[in-house]
């Protein structure tokens, strides 16, 4: 029973702080443009360089 009083505030910090992230990453913009690294992939660049 004492392990359940320590597992279950560490589990429910865990979820906070993983939800935190989640937002975090939300306002900063990280899903925005889910498909543009996919297709940058595919694109050939060539660099201007000595040559």
């Amino acid at each position: 029973m004492t392990v359940l009083a320590i597992l279950i505030p560490i589990a429910l910090i865990m979820g906070a702080a993983g939800l935190a992230a989640f937002f975090w990453a939300m306002r900063n913009g990280q899903y925005e443009d889910l498909d543009g690294a996919a297709h940058r992939i595919l694109i050939d660049e060539v660099e201007d360089g000595p040559g």
